[in-house]
């Protein structure tokens, strides 16, 4: 489904532009919320501080849920409190994020938790719902919402109907 409006977003240049500018309504994520990780297979290596889940990987924090095929997560100590605690998280194969409002779907993933920001690369294309923006790179602030797609940006606008 996501992948059909790319035909259609091929077919109007509407943002010949490098970067364009997403409002995300259903992206705004709390970053304290706790994360759950769900996979197939996990190794861990304690000395390089990663987590490597693969297989049908599903990450959820609030209200968004990230689907990948492989998934690795960095930790480290907290400096306030000693404990360890995910800094980083990297996403690769059939990426697909989902919240209430949107989906997308990437190449990669990069979700730094301690910025706040979700990275998505490779053929990124959003949908909300009839629109749809395609882009090489969508860079999304959590906290707030919003979102930069860069790159050669295709969009396809349907404008809302008068009844």
């Amino acid at each position: 489904m996501i992948r059909s409006f790319l035909a259609l977003a091929m077919l109007i240049p509407a943002a010949a532009a490098a970067q364009t500018q997403v409002p995300f309504s259903g992206l705004a994520v709390d970053r304290a919320a706790p994360v759950e990780i769900e996979a197939e297979a996990l190794d861990v290596d304690r000395d390089g501080g990663t987590a490597d889940f693969t297989g049908e990987v599903l990450v959820v924090q609030d209200g968004l849920r990230l689907a990948s095929d492989r998934l690795v997560v960095s930790y480290g100590a907290d400096p306030d409190t000693g404990q360890n605690r995910i800094s980083r998280m990297r996403a690769t194969g059939n990426v697909t994020l989902v919240t209430p409002d949107d989906a997308a779907e990437a190449g990669q993933a990069l979700y730094d938790l301690d910025a706040g920001q979700l990275t998505l690369e490779g053929d990124v294309l959003l949908t909300q719902g009839a629109n749809a923006l395609a882009g090489d790179r969508l860079v999304i602030d959590l906290a707030t919402g919003t979102g930069r797609m860069e790159g050669r940006v295709r969009s396809v606008i349907l404008p809302a109907s008068g009844e």
